[in-house]
């Protein structure tokens, strides 16, 4: 989440700035884009450690599959 606020801070900074925004607009931009990129990586980690759990209890509860047989090896 920390990151996110990190990165939205920064994206609505560098915005601001490209825009020729006064000071007083830009930080506001770069706050409310913080708290709205905050959100979004909080929601985003949490869809992404689920996928992540559910894939490796499908890994776990797989069947383990036969081994084929090892071939003899040629006479030289």
């Amino acid at each position: 989440m920390m990151f996110g606020a990190i990165v939205g801070f920064l994206i609505g900074c560098g915005f601001g700035l490209a825009g020729s925004s006064p000071w007083p607009a830009t930080l506001w931009h770069a706050c409310a884009a913080s708290v709205v990129a905050a959100v979004l990586a909080r929601w985003w980690s949490r869809v992404w450690m689920e996928s992540l759990r559910e894939a490796l209890e499908q890994r776990h509860h797989a069947r383990p599959q036969a081994v084929p047989a090892a071939k003899p090896a040629a006479k030289v």
